[in-house]
């Protein structure tokens, strides 16, 4: 049962819905504005996976709707 993450394009709320069947058809809607408009995200963990040693990742912020913003996760690769 998986638990899936969505961004509303209008108002930039982030959202959550619980999959019970992996056919499962849903109307999905921003629970703020109702607005029918979303994306998937990338569920945020509590742990950050490296590519080896002195390589860090880099954790970047932008803007993706007023007032809201996502992070994106760079994780270096091998050489």
């Amino acid at each position: 049962m998986p638990i899936f993450e969505f961004r509303c394009l209008q108002c930039g709320q982030i959202f959550e819905k619980l999959f019970l069947k992996p056919d499962e058809k849903a109307d999905i809607q921003c629970p703020q504005c109702n607005s029918p408009s979303f994306e998937r995200v990338i569920s945020r963990t509590n742990y950050v996976m490296g590519a080896g040693k002195n390589k860090k990742p880099k954790l970047t912020t932008r803007s993706c709707a007023p007032g809201s913003s996502c992070l994106t996760l760079d994780i270096p690769g091998p050489d």
